[in-house]
């Protein structure tokens, strides 16, 4: 294989993890709702992670600066246009976009039904503008418990056409997937939708497995505690199930902190689809090619690995066949 012929394909990306900092200030000013900073640079320094944050749920906390000023439907429908202009100019073909409607719905009590209307419009309209394929995930917001999940999933399911997968993201730790298994099934009973879910992040190898097993996913996002359970290791490769990997998010919520040994490497050598993405580039201050490089200059990855991690992201897509193919041929 060629090397470096592939496409930019990121996965796993949350879109209300990605407002942009100018746009925090625009809409602040707009909606008149208060900061902590009123500069570009000064607020950069409070809404981007400082090397990194003592756990996952402080890492999450740096999202609520983006949300807190969604204080309209508009605003919604602006941040995520911009995701898929941010996308594109990136150099990105192909972005899966995830969101909790409830999370950004909470700061201003708006509807969430009309939430994912706003984003489902500045998806489409961001591809109308731009050269880039988005799909949109719908995200479970566990840290809000089982009824508000429910409440989400129904705006999901009001749109669920121009959804293309279900993610359930949050607290692993204290709100672990069997709490969720009737959202799931209900998903699974009236969509088409696949499953990718956060696990192996905040929680150990069990995460996974349950993941897996008790809400069918064929996507783990984060997945790092997978590396010390061989068996699972092995279904996971058996299975093609793939696992998202976030190596600059997963130093800066401190669920991996040596990341020289990120155990990416030892995925690719057990021939379990992984591949590279961003998490929350809005926060984390990064852009999937930052990640290549990490790639390359940290974890020592060959040419061969980084197409293998191309390639995979491709496999692993919530695209159609006939998109996959497009992807594999785009620079060709």
């Amino acid at each position: 294989m060629t090397p470096n012929i592939l496409p930019l394909i990121d996965l796993h990306r949350h879109l209300d993890g990605n407002v942009r900092v100018s746009t925090i200030l625009s809409l602040a000013q707009q909606y008149d709702l208060p900061l902590p900073a009123n500069t570009q640079e000064a607020l950069e320094k409070a809404v981007y992670i400082q090397d990194r944050t003592s756990d996952l749920m402080a890492f999450l906390q740096k999202l609520d600066y983006g949300v807190s000023v969604l204080a309209s439907l508009d605003a919604c429908e602006r941040i995520a246009f911009e995701n898929v202009e941010d996308a594109f100019k990136e150099g990105l073909a192909y972005v899966e976009l995830r969101f909790s409607p409830y999370y950004m719905s909470l700061a201003h009590k708006l509807p969430l039904s009309e939430v994912v209307a706003a984003v489902v419009q500045g998806t489409a309209r961001g591809m109308r503008a731009y050269k880039v394929k988005a799909k949109l995930i719908g995200i479970l917001s566990r840290t809000y418990g089982q009824d508000a999940c429910m409440e989400e999933l129904k705006a999901l399911l009001a749109h669920k056409d121009a959804i293309a997968g279900l993610d359930l993201a949050g607290d692993e730790a204290n709100f672990p997937a069997a709490m969720f298994v009737e959202h799931f099934n209900k998903a699974k009973a009236n969509t088409d939708w696949q499953f990718t879910i956060h696990a192996g992040e905040a929680s150990d190898a069990q995460s996974v497995w349950d993941a897996i097993n008790l809400l069918k996913a064929t996507r783990i996002g984060h997945g790092v505690r997978a590396i010390f359970d061989e068996s699972l290791m092995q279904y996971m490769t058996e299975h093609r199930i793939g696992i998202e990997s976030c190596v600059t998010s997963n130093y800066q919520t401190g669920t991996w902190l040596d990341i020289d040994n990120h155990p990416v490497k030892q995925f690719l050598a057990h021939g379990i689809p992984v591949c590279l993405n961003t998490d929350d580039p809005g926060v984390s201050n990064i852009k999937l090619a930052d990640e290549f490089k990490l790639a390359r200059e940290r974890l020592n990855l060959s040419d061969s690995e980084i197409d293998t991690l191309k390639s995979n992201a491709i496999d692993i897509s919530f695209a159609s066949n006939d998109e996959k193919q497009t992807l594999r041929g785009l620079y060709l």
